[in-house]
């Protein structure tokens, strides 16, 4: 056996057996016989044909916990965007709430003045301060008017009084042609 040793040039440890059979391309066992080469598992292979499920029980449960925090939290957060809505609106009214405030607190201080209500008394009443002259243009019973009135009107107003000319005007208004003092 010494002389074995020597002709492969090893001394001392165990011997290594080697084989003559022959090997097929493409085999594991020619992949591991090759000297210096570490041997691995291909973890590929052991995955393809060993598939689990798609979704782990934790993942379910984290997408239950998620929809149910959806669900929990949609009704606040309507009602929050809706408050928000509602705020918006009522800033918008306030403004013009205080615009109109603003216009009539002007209004006040106008009419407050008395100046202001003279000038509205002459125009809306026909008042006239003393030493003003008053004109009025288109008034048929002017006394400094010439023209003559119109037919049928001729001394009518002087002769009948003023509680029998409503009267008259109340029947001529309901159809009644005859004046109820004739």
């Amino acid at each position: 056996m010494s002389t074995a040793r020597t002709r492969r040039g090893r001394s001392g440890g165990p011997r290594r057996r080697t084989t003559s059979r022959p090997v097929r391309a493409g085999s594991r066992a020619a992949a591991d016989s090759r000297p210096g080469r570490r041997t691995t598992r291909s973890a590929s292979r052991s995955t393809a044909t060993r598939r689990g499920p798609r979704f782990s029980g934790r993942a379910v449960v984290l997408g239950v916990l998620v929809l149910l925090l959806a669900l929990t939290l949609a009704g606040p957060v309507r009602q929050y965007v809706a408050g928000r809505q509602e705020l918006a609106a009522l800033a918008a009214e306030r403004e013009d709430l205080s615009r109109r405030a603003t216009e009539l607190q002007a209004q006040l201080d106008r009419q407050s003045d008395p100046a202001y209500i003279a000038q509205r008394a002459r125009e809306r009443l026909t008042y006239v301060l003393p030493g003003d002259r008053l004109v009025v243009v288109g008034d048929a019973g002017d006394p400094g008017d010439t023209a003559d009135p119109p037919a049928g009107e001729a001394g009518t107003d002087a002769e009948v009084p003023w509680y029998e000319g409503l009267l008259g005007s109340l029947a001529a208004a309901d159809g009644d042609p005859t004046p109820p003092g004739s």
